[in-house]
């Protein structure tokens, strides 16, 4: 402990928003981020999930707390991760997105409006790749969990990708796998663009 620090350690505590339209894996997303924190990342975990009034084709949401300590209110109160997979979702959870957030969105399904100073937006074709590349649009969730496992330290890549293998139907275990091995690898592009981008930043800046 540092002079004059807090003897208590800080903990961890995370709030996530998953957000699309019913049909798109939504809600198993979720499922599989709090079984990757509680069982095989050994985190504490909640989850809470809505639904428009149309279980599918309307507008759904997966809430999830990860804390490294007790969880005593199992609702968000100021998401810092925001993952939307549909325009109406965006519309819809717009209030969330504040300077520090971090918005991952569907490219192709998401078009970002009003201010985003602040925040970082990183962006994934989930959609597409997983009908065009994988051959099965429903991967599309799976793909997004790849991306955000790239891009966000809440749940570790091992522990995600064990909750898929376990939560997927049987079957299509090989899949979905490569689903989020393609997600986590532009995630990971992502990673390095942004970097490369703060770097340049810097470097350019008044002598």
């Amino acid at each position: 402990m540092k002079a004059g620090g807090d003897s208590r350690e800080s903990v961890m505590r995370k709030e996530i928003r998953l957000s699309g339209f019913g049909g798109q894996g939504i809600i198993l997303a979720g499922h599989i981020i709090g079984k990757a924190a509680a069982i095989y990342d050994g985190k504490n975990a909640t989850l809470t999930q809505s639904y428009g009034p149309e279980s599918r084709g309307g507008a759904c949401s997966a809430q999830l707390i990860v804390s490294d300590g007790a969880i005593s209110y199992p609702h968000l109160i100021k998401p810092e991760i925001l993952v939307v997979m549909s325009q109406e979702a965006y519309h819809k959870y717009r209030w969330e997105i504040i300077p520090g957030v971090i918005l991952l969105i569907d490219e192709d399904l998401v078009r970002p409006n009003g201010p985003l100073d602040g925040v970082q937006v990183f962006s994934i074709p989930a959609t597409r790749l997983a009908e065009e590349e994988l051959g099965r649009k429903m991967v599309a969730n799976i793909v997004m969990l790849g991306f955000f496992a790239a891009l966000t330290d809440i749940v570790s890549k091992d522990a995600l990708r064990e909750a898929v293998l376990s939560s997927v139907p049987k079957g299509t275990e090989e899949l979905n796998l490569k689903a989020f091995e393609r997600g986590y690898e532009i995630g990971q592009q992502r990673v390095i663009s942004s970097k490369q981008q703060v770097a340049s930043t810097w470097g350019h800046g008044p002598c």
